[in-house]
Order: structure tokens, then sequence, then C-alpha cells
């Protein structure tokens, strides 16, 4: 279930940007942005909506039913998991080095103190 689910999610991927795409600017003269032009229709500057924006509604409205599916699904407690129950800690390595271990402060070394000078 959802194998499919992910097939029909990344064709509709494809299919959306291929739609987005193809369609052609809205407004790409200097007087449609004032208005002029299509302003008097009955549905506004913007015309009524077209094949390809009824068929970008559609794909939009399919990917998110599908990515909402997805992340029901994936989102289950009855999922699984690639993340173990427990970790385990590695051990020391063999050579004595420092890999993967923390430092740990050294002894203080006891004051060294300078010779008295001699008084002639």
């Amino acid at each position: 279930m959802t194998y499919l689910l992910i097939g029909l999610h990344v064709v509709v991927c494809f299919a959306l940007i291929i739609i987005v795409l193809l369609q052609m600017g809205k407004g790409a003269e200097v007087g449609a942005s004032f208005g002029a032009g299509g302003s008097q229709t009955i549905f506004g500057a913007a015309g009524g909506a077209s094949f390809m924006g009824k068929v970008t509604a559609g794909a939009a409205v399919i990917f998110m039913l599908t990515s909402l599916a997805l992340a029901y699904f994936y989102g289950s407690p009855a999922s699984k998991t690639i993340m173990p129950a427990s970790v385990n800690t590695p051990a020391a390595p063999a050579d004595g080095g420092f890999a993967g271990k923390t430092a740990t402060p050294a002894e203080p070394a006891a004051p060294v103190t300078a010779p008295a000078e001699k008084k002639k």
C-alpha cells in the first residue's frame, strides 16, 4: 500500500512540476498591471479558470492528499524504526590511543622552586 502511495506521490510531483512550467505568465504587459485591458470582464482581470489552471489545482490537491497519507502511515507507532533499542558504547582502542575517549586532567605536579642565590 505504501509503495503504491509513494509511486503515486512521485508521479504527481513530476506532473505538477511539468504542468506549472507549461503555463504562460499572466499580466506580462505594463498596462495589465494597472488594470487596463481585461479588467471589465465578468471574472475580473484574471479571467475564468483555464484548463491548465484546473489541472494544476487537481494535481496540487492530489499532492497534498498523498503527502498527508504518507505522513500518517510513516508517523504511526506501528512503523519500523532504524534506531536500535539500546546503544552500545565502543570498547577502548587496543593501541591505547585517545580515540573515543575524553581527556582527563593529569595530576598537578609539585611546585618547583628556584635555587636560592648565594650571598657573598
